[in-house]
């Protein structure tokens, strides 16, 4: 899998929000499967610290990355700022007790996962959360610096991932817990709602609406359901449309509630969140009636999408319960 970069605070990834819902749900599972077990799934310090090559890269970065943050110090032996930058990290990394997973990568012997994550040159710090690839910094910074972007992944990742980090037992035999890590057993829908993921990998949009509609009916509480409608009913929507039409039109109209709907679909698939949010939250304020409903339904439906967790969400509700009363 190549990783992709995305940025903490940048445009709304619909694969992406769709495996932070994923990343949820495993990170419950292996909480609720550590319980049953009557263990805490513990890591030594140790095991915080790893070094990575390409071919252990899918299951010590991508497949840890739905448990725990992994922060990547690419590096190299002649490289003198990565022998001031490395240490710290590592220290670092023992002191946040788990928050975070540090994998060392020597560029010299996996050119090709510098060359995937686009590092230009060393030391670089990238971090994988829940499969997607964030760029923190190039170059030589201050641990003041590197800990208020350490504050912000961790907190990105509980906030929106439900990633807490790994419990760290001092006593712990390095790496029994992640070689007694238990499977995530299958779930009753996951077949179904595989089938709507490969419709939508194949542009077959009504497919994947009907699978995720077929999840529902069965267990209208199926969180990745709800979100994978929203996703898949969003991206019908906009499909085959002229953006430069809607965006003209809307400019034209801008009290006329179905043409700042389209232009808010396109916002925030373009990754406009906060511009789709306003513009149906300015629409509500000057509508009313059926037209206005129509505006505040649509308003709830694109929170579903982005997820309830995104602060973004939660300052456009509030903004909505001022435009409504």
């Amino acid at each position: 899998m190549q990783p992709r970069n995305m940025s903490m605070s940048g445009v709304v990834d619909l694969a992406a929000v769709k495996q932070a819902q994923e990343a949820k749900a495993k990170a419950e599972q292996a909480r609720a499967e550590a319980a049953r077990n009557g263990g805490t799934g513990a890591v030594s310090p140790a095991d915080l610290v790893i070094d990575v090559d390409e071919a252990r890269f899918e299951s010590d970065v991508l497949q840890r990355s739905t448990e725990v943050p992994v922060v990547i110090d690419f590096w190299a032996e002649w490289c003198e700022p990565c022998k001031q930058l490395s240490p710290v990290l590592e220290r670092l990394a023992v002191e946040y007790n788990g928050r975070f997973l540090l994998a060392k990568i020597d560029v010299d012997a996996n050119q090709m996962l510098m060359q995937q994550f686009g590092v230009q040159g060393i030391p670089a710090v990238f971090a994988v959360v829940a499969g997607q690839a964030l760029p923190l910094f190039q170059g030589a910074a201050s641990e003041t610096q590197i800990r208020q972007t350490l504050d912000q992944l961790v907190q990105v990742a509980e906030q929106r991932f439900g990633l807490t980090g790994l419990a760290v037992d001092p006593e712990a035999e390095p790496g029994a817990a992640q070689a007694a890590a238990p499977e995530r057993p299958a779930g009753p829908h996951d077949a179904a709602l595989e089938a709507a993921v490969r419709a939508l990998d194949a542009g077959d949009l009504g497919g994947a609406v009907q699978a995720y509609k077929n999840v529902l009916a069965e267990d209208p509480a199926n969180t990745e359901a709800k979100l994978g409608l929203a996703q898949a009913e969003l991206l019908q929507r906009v499909q085959g449309a002229d953006p430069q039409r809607v965006r003209q039109e809307a400019a034209d109209k801008p009290g006329d509630a179905r043409a700042q709907i389209a232009a808010a679909d396109l916002d925030l698939v373009g990754g406009h969140v906060e511009d789709a949010f306003g513009r149906l939250i300015d629409t509500v304020r000057v509508t009313a009636g059926d037209d206005r409903d129509t505006v505040r339904l649509r308003l709830l439906e694109l929170f579903e999408v982005v997820g309830a967790d995104d602060p973004r969400v939660a300052a456009a509700r509030r903004a909505l319960a001022r435009a409504l009363f």
